[in-house]
């Protein structure tokens, strides 16, 4: 099928952390939101209502009183929960589209080439379902590429009393008129450098964009320009990944609740980001060579003395196994560790990622054993039914003082059984 025939959807959860809140709160539906990152430092998510008073990115501590003011509800980022319905979202939009390609946690490209009938309606049918099934409302765009889609959907929230969420610009007609509106900012890949290069060449909208030469664009900037003009002329560059590749790199990285200035529950912290960076490596199945192990103490504060050191470790053979990566970590660590200073963080990096059977084992090395492959499958297994950290190295404890800081978390109320929603009668 040529690709001019081809109908790309892109589906965007609206305020997707603050929706999330609102699902088991319906107390909350007209009331504004946001969501705050780790150790309640920053916003990090903004309900539409709460988007004129509050700014992305702004410290919790210089906005508490500007909430209180707008009556603004802030919300510890609880991402079990924001993790759990995201599978749902995309679990409804998998049953409905041919083919999926999951984006983010709240974004998503479904394939609608081929289809009968108009595809607008069947997207609201979509729209619909999701909301129905998970409580999430949701924007689609649809177009015949996938950075039409994503503009599309940017019209469709933008302009949502007309499009009531659903915009289609596979008519070119439609489409040029969306394109002469929006500003080059607003396409997808265009960040703020690029587009403070493109309007000092007279580039303003996406109409301008896609009008250029696609040739200069390329030996000006780079491909990835080149192709973006190409998408918003209707050609469609970029194809669905329906199967992620597996990550090169795997990081593990909090604050700690608290500063930490002896080795003991630093060593504790670390062997929690390298069992769970280790879970994410068994996810996609590969192994490791490499275990980079950080720690550092706050950046920004004048008073305190300022430390911040990092070291690789090599891996006697490629692994996954938890125990291992573990090992090597806080081997890492405890070179690199010094005392006398305040600790806020700690990062834990797996590298030389491979797949099982990609590389060329050492002669002399040894190889991880299959009884290290049954052991790790029995703890993932058990910690997929029962809960994560059901079974855990002993380095790990159950609830640190160093943990992050969530002091307006929200109840997990889809992972864990003695946090379910509850209803009470009156």
């Amino acid at each position: 099928m040529d690709k001019l025939d081809r109908a790309i959807s892109l589906i965007d959860c609206n305020s997707f952390y603050a929706s999330c809140e609102r699902v088991f709160r319906p107390d909350l539906a007209q009331t504004p939101i946001v969501v705050l990152s780790s150790n309640d430092g920053n916003v990090i998510a903004r309900s539409a209502e709460a988007k004129a008073h509050v700014k992305m990115g702004d410290p919790y501590f210089m906005v508490k009183n500007t909430l209180r003011k707008h009556g603004i509800v802030a919300f510890s980022s609880n991402y079990a929960l924001y993790g759990d319905i995201s599978n749902r979202v995309m679990t409804v939009i998998e049953q409905m589209t041919p083919a999926l390609e999951v984006y983010s946690i709240d974004e998503a490209f479904a394939e609608l080439t081929g289809m009968q009938g108009d595809l607008a309606q069947y997207a609201h049918q979509i729209k619909d379902r999701i909301l129905r099934c998970t409580g999430i409302p949701v924007g689609i765009g649809i177009a015949s590429s996938k950075t039409l889609a994503k503009l599309a959907n940017h019209g469709a929230k933008r302009w949502i009393k007309h499009t009531h969420g659903v915009l289609d610009i596979r008519d070119p007609d439609r489409r040029d008129k969306l394109l002469k509106v929006c500003e080059v900012a607003d396409v997808w890949g265009i960040g703020r450098r690029m587009t403070e290069h493109l309007q000092g060449m007279k580039i303003r909208t996406a109409w301008d964009l896609a009008q250029s030469d696609p040739s200069m664009l390329r030996q000006k900037f780079n491909v990835v320009v080149e192709k973006t003009a190409r998408e918003l002329r209707g050609l469609a560059c970029l194809e669905l990944e329906e199967a992620a590749p597996p990550k090169q790199e795997i990081c593990c990285s909090r604050m700690f609740g608290k500063r930490l200035h002896e080795l003991p529950p630093i060593r504790e912290a670390v062997a929690t980001y390298a069992a769970r960076a280790a879970e994410k490596l068994r996810e996609q199945g590969s192994v490791c060579r490499r275990v980079h192990v950080s720690i550092r103490t706050g950046m920004f504060n004048p008073s305190e003395p300022k430390f911040a050191k990092g070291i690789g470790c090599k891996l006697l053979s490629p692994t996954n196994d938890t125990r291992e990566i573990t090992k090597a970590a806080i081997l890492g660590l405890e070179l690199i560790y010094q005392p006398g200073f305040a600790f806020s963080k700690a990062e834990i990096l797996l590298m030389d990622i491979c797949q099982p059977g990609e590389y060329t084992p050492d002669l002399f090395a040894s190889v991880q054993p299959a009884e290290s492959e049954k052991v790790m499958q029995v703890i993932d297994q058990i910690n997929a039914k029962w809960g994560r950290g059901t079974v855990r190295p002993g380095r790990v404890p159950v609830m640190p003082d160093w943990g992050m800081k969530r002091e307006m978390l929200s109840p997990s109320y889809t992972t864990r059984l003695d946090q379910l929603w509850t209803v009470k009668c009156q």
